[in-house]
């Protein structure tokens, strides 16, 4: 281990790295993990694994550290999201669905899926969830929110971020708000390139930012800002703002909790020199996901000497992240009930599926040989559909098989992913399933992702959002087709 100087165990403190869960059985990457522990490194942003060797590892990890780790992970849908053998829990648009916020049985159902995400986290040895997402999905293009977001409505995200915040915070976990100010009304996916939105501050404040200012009353003691530019408050990206970090959200807003950057391995910043000294010299305190923390480290050094940023910004983020890393407690390992947890998840999928449109006299479906099943969108996802199983009868739009049953079910999947760059499908597969609508005796159409995929599709007699692709959703699905349920869902965004 080279010699280090204080300064720069400084700075590593300010760095959360990436950790590939699935390459921690090899000698050499975990040999790289524990190096950066003894170099000081703040955390680590959990990507993959199995759960097991998981949670060993993150205990040998924190034993290692001379400060506790930050351990941070996109668990949105559950740590199921991340790692096997865990529960993965319905998407935020889904959750929005399915609960209806004046039932008090619905709340209470609510609160206890969060808080199955909240043991998980726990259990596994994750302290910093990067959730709730508190954009407002006000583009239907947005290829990165989409479905990850409550709403379209601002009230409802707020309601909704605020439950999330209030149990994740009672958990002992630091819940992190994202992505301030907002990035649910962009068309554009920042780990592509800079989203531009335009709006004015008026309409960023009473729209984008209302969640977030009711997160923070909530107790939020983390907040991701996005790589984002707002041009009626600065030319700047969010993340390297100084009006936007330390005006609205430090001043305006009264925040003074931990700011996170958004992972700056994204393509939105690359055209831009010392990121890592302006995100601090902004306000912000977490460097989160550079490519590499060695040369963020030498970046910084370098910021120093030419003044880009202070020591004094420096002791200011590390006064804000030892005062959240005194709250850690040594997680007590209990015996979680998987199964329990996957059947609340479970229920809240099926109080989700959303009768968007209904023909009368089509439903339920009394005859499933008189269906013929055309799938669309990602073939990833439809590849193992557990509705080939119910269905013998099945086709994919893009192959041209004509259907000549008496009903055609359209099961349109899509996800949401980074780098992907959309949420729908292409316009080819469009045009192809209209083309098949109209010559259709009776056809339904279903989204198993983006609910938004439903407005291309006005002449479909039946219109259906089940906003993912999981097996419990698809399976949900066909109880309500087959009348087996009822569609309990609501749909939580205007089409």
């Amino acid at each position: 281990m080279r010699i280090q100087n204080h300064l720069e165990k400084k700075l590593y403190q300010l760095i959360i790295r990436r950790l590939d869960g699935d390459r921690i059985g090899s000698a050499s990457y975990k040999k790289k993990i524990f190096d950066d522990i003894d170099l000081g490194i703040g955390g680590f942003i959990l990507f993959g694994g199995g759960r097991d060797e998981i949670r060993t590892v993150l205990d040998e990890m924190q034993s290692a550290a001379e400060t506790p780790l930050f351990i941070a992970s996109d668990v949105e849908r559950g740590v199921g999201q991340q790692l096997q053998g865990c529960t993965i829990f319905p998407c935020q648009m889904a959750v929005s669905a399915g609960i209806d916020r004046s039932n008090p049985g619905d709340v209470s159902l609510l609160e206890r899926g969060v808080m199955t995400i909240a043991g998980e986290a726990k259990d596994i040895g994750i302290n910093m969830p990067l959730m709730p997402v508190l954009d407002v999905n006000q583009n239907p293009d947005n290829p990165i929110i989409c479905t990850r977001a409550f709403s379209d409505k601002p009230r409802d995200v707020a309601w909704f971020g605020k439950k999330y915040t209030e149990i994740l915070e009672s958990a002992g976990l630091i819940s992190c708000a994202k992505h301030f100010p907002g990035h649910g009304d962009t068309s554009s996916d920042s780990h592509i390139l800079l989203p531009v939105i335009s709006k004015s501050y008026d309409q960023l404040m009473a729209v984008d930012i209302l969640p977030f200012k009711e997160a923070v009353e909530a107790g939020a003691r983390s907040i991701m800002v996005g790589h984002l530019r707002i041009p009626s408050v600065d030319l700047r990206p969010a993340s390297l703002s100084g009006k936007i970090i330390t005006d609205i959200l430090r001043s305006e807003l009264g925040f003074d909790g931990l700011v996170l950057t958004d992972a700056l391995n994204m393509n939105a910043l690359q055209d831009i020199k010392d990121v890592s000294a302006q995100c601090l010299q902004a306000g912000a305190d977490i460097l989160l996901h550079p490519a590499d923390p060695e040369s963020t480290v030498r970046e910084l050094m370098e910021g120093l000497a030419s003044n880009k940023v202070t020591e004094e910004q420096i002791d200011m983020a590390l006064q804000r992240i030892m005062k959240a890393k005194k709250t850690f407690q040594k997680s007590v390992r209990r015996d979680i009930d998987y199964e329990h947890h996957k059947a609340i998840a479970s229920l809240i999928t099926e109080m989700s599926i959303s009768l968007v449109r209904k023909k009368a006299g089509l439903l339920p479906i009394a005859d499933r040989d008189a269906v013929h099943l055309i799938f669309a969108g990602d073939p990833e996802l439809f590849q193992a559909s557990p509705l080939k199983n119910y269905y013998r009868s099945w086709s994919i739009a893009i192959e041209g098989m004509e259907a000549e049953q008496d009903i055609c079910i359209f099961a349109v999947f899509t996800n949401i992913a980074a780098w992907k760059g959309s949420s729908g499908i292409n316009d080819d597969e469009k045009k192809r399933i209209q083309e098949l609508i109209r010559k259709a005796r009776h056809s339904i159409v279903i989204s198993f992702g983006s609910p938004y995929v439903l407005r291309h599709f006005p002449e479909a007699d039946i219109l259906i959002a089940a906003y993912e692709a999981t097996e419990q959703a698809q399976t949900a699905v066909v109880n309500c087709l087959d009348g087996l349920m009822d569609f309990k869902g609501k749909l939580p965004i205007d089409l």
